[in-house]
């Protein structure tokens, strides 16, 4: 998997499919980054793009700075990929400590058809399509959300108007949990949760039927994944659950959505096939991971492996060699 470095900022970019026509991926920032978990998020990329059959490969970058040059950073990495962002060459979309408005630059020669809102829209109603599908429908569903910053209150308010009730949150260290179901206006902050002294581990602790899962890579690890009760695990961003975690899930009977169809709701926004109001192209996210779960139910080998070896099927029709390893937290 080609490392691609940087000339004007202490950045580099990982392609997994160094030929494909286009690649798209998470940009993210810190002191210092390890290529690891770039390599895993380039990878889950792959997945997704040949999971609904789209000759494109997935990319991450990684800038190291300091919190007090970070935006003298990003403005030297944003400078300096304008000409991979124009010719599809590298997408680039907000990870860690880089924003949707440090990106903004980009915007005009960004080929995709909508980034941003709309797609954020798209790839939450993907995400609460993904649910009600494995689970057989939300109405009455009992709901976590771990990781509740960012899009936590949309995804609330999504499951909510399907019947489901959230009824345990966490943000960062800390958690809250109501078993009646947190009313509306108590998740309307996507960096706030119900007051309490709860930790993030004892609200997760609480049996639930759904569990949303994606404060970070590899959030749900086999430590976590013993502790918890959980009958449908539903990632609402990249890799949110590591190898060890998988298994020890799996063997519990827990149903563990692959994270490269669960948030594949963006594509369907950068890539729209027909009707692009914000709300038909939200639908047709739903619609079509809706689709590819309905695919796999019921496969023996589990819905992880069934959807490995559908994405990795359509990618040896045009990658020789295949590209090693499944997109799983390491």
């Amino acid at each position: 998997m080609p490392i691609e470095k940087l000339n004007t900022v202490d950045a580099s970019i990982v392609f997994d499919l160094p030929d494909a026509p286009e690649s798209a991926g998470i940009v993210r920032s810190a002191r210092k980054i390890l290529p690891g978990g770039a390599v895993d998020l380039a990878r889950s990329m792959t997945y997704t793009f040949a999971t609904f059959e789209m000759r494109r490969g997935g990319a991450s970058a990684w800038i190291n700075a300091v919190d007090d040059d970070r935006a003298d950073a990003l403005a030297k990495f944003a400078a300096e990929i304008a000409p991979m962002v124009a010719s599809g060459r590298f997408l680039p979309e907000p990870g860690t400590r880089v924003s949707r408005a440090a990106l903004g630059s980009l915007a005009d020669a960004d080929p995709r058809a909508e980034i941003g809102d709309v797609a954020d829209r798209a790839t939450v109603e993907g995400v609460a399509a993904a649910a009600a599908q494995a689970s057989g429908g939300l109405d009455g569903r009992t709901v976590a959300i771990e990781g509740f910053e960012g899009t936590g209150p949309a995804l609330a308010a999504a499951v909510a108007e399907q019947g489901a009730k959230v009824v345990a949150v966490t943000l960062g260290a800390q958690g809250a949990a109501d078993e009646r179901g947190f009313p509306a206006d108590a998740l309307g902050t996507p960096r706030a949760i119900p007051g309490g002294d709860m930790s993030a581990s004892e609200a997760l602790a609480k049996p639930v039927d759904v569990l949303f899962a994606g404060s970070k890579m590899g959030a749900i690890d086999h430590t976590v994944a013993e502790r918890i009760s959980v009958g449908i695990l539903v990632p609402h961003s990249p890799i949110p659950v590591t190898a060890r975690a998988h298994a020890v899930l799996s063997r519990a009977g827990t149903t563990v959505v692959p994270d490269f169809i669960a948030t594949a709701g963006s594509l369907f926004a950068w890539w729209p096939t027909a009707d692009r109001t914000p709300e038909a192209i939200a639908a047709d996210a739903a619609g079509k991971i809706t689709e590819s779960l309905e695919d796999i139910a019921g496969h023996p080998d589990g819905l992880f492996l069934a959807a490995s070896y559908r994405a990795e099927s359509f990618l040896a029709t045009w990658q020789n060699p295949l590209p090693f390893g499944r997109p799983l937290a390491s």
